[in-house]
């Protein structure tokens, strides 16, 4: 997968920055840096083009997901992760999920998956339309969540949906309620609480 890898200082925790439609991995290296300019950076670019926009899966629709699609995409990803902490030599364990709209859809899938490391998210505007209850314990798991109040792509109750998502897992939830659809210094600054915890 199309990648930047920027290491930080010796035995650093690692950012995996996930950008959002039409992005690319260049996009959220700013927000890595900001977030912590010591952390290891791992920001991916997502494989699938539509409309010459990369996403990290395919859509039938605005809001209505290829879920065989987003099931495929996501293990892909998770694969290429573990690959890449092989390969850059950083800890899976220390790794901190941050995502930007698209790329916060696909976080969400790959924290529900059983065999995921990631202790921290960190998710801006996210929106996860389908019914992923799992049984699996994410008592030991922060998540921030950073919705808008006006989102024109995402809906409260839809905001809502995810939010009950990590807490009937159990999930420490700290959510940041912000205007639209986008990344504020509000979120930013609750995600460096978080990732400093």
């Amino acid at each position: 997968m199309e990648h930047i890898y920027r290491p930080g200082k010796d035995n650093a925790p690692t950012l995996i920055l996930l950008h959002g439609t039409g992005g690319d991995e260049t996009d959220l290296i700013p927000l890595g840096t900001a977030l912590n300019p010591n952390y290891n950076l791992l920001s991916i670019r997502g494989e699938v083009n539509e409309n010459g926009m990369n996403r990290y899966f395919k859509r039938l629709a605005e809001g209505v997901y290829d879920e065989e699609d987003l099931e495929y995409r996501g293990q892909r990803l998770l694969g290429f992760i573990y690959e890449a902490a092989e390969q850059y030599q950083f800890d899976l364990k220390r790794t901190a999920l941050v995502g930007f709209s698209n790329g916060s859809n696909i976080a969400i899938n790959l924290m529900l998956r059983d065999k995921a490391p990631f202790k921290k998210a960190l998710l801006f505007a996210p929106l996860y339309p389908i019914d992923a209850s799992t049984s699996k314990d994410m008592s030991d798991v922060d998540v921030l969540l950073s919705m808008g109040k006006n989102d024109p792509i995402v809906s409260i109750d839809q905001s809502e949906h995810v939010i009950n998502l990590f807490k009937h897992q159990g999930a420490q939830v700290t959510e940041v309620w912000v205007n639209s659809h986008e990344i504020t210094q509000a979120g930013l600054q609750k995600g460096q609480e978080i990732l400093n915890s």
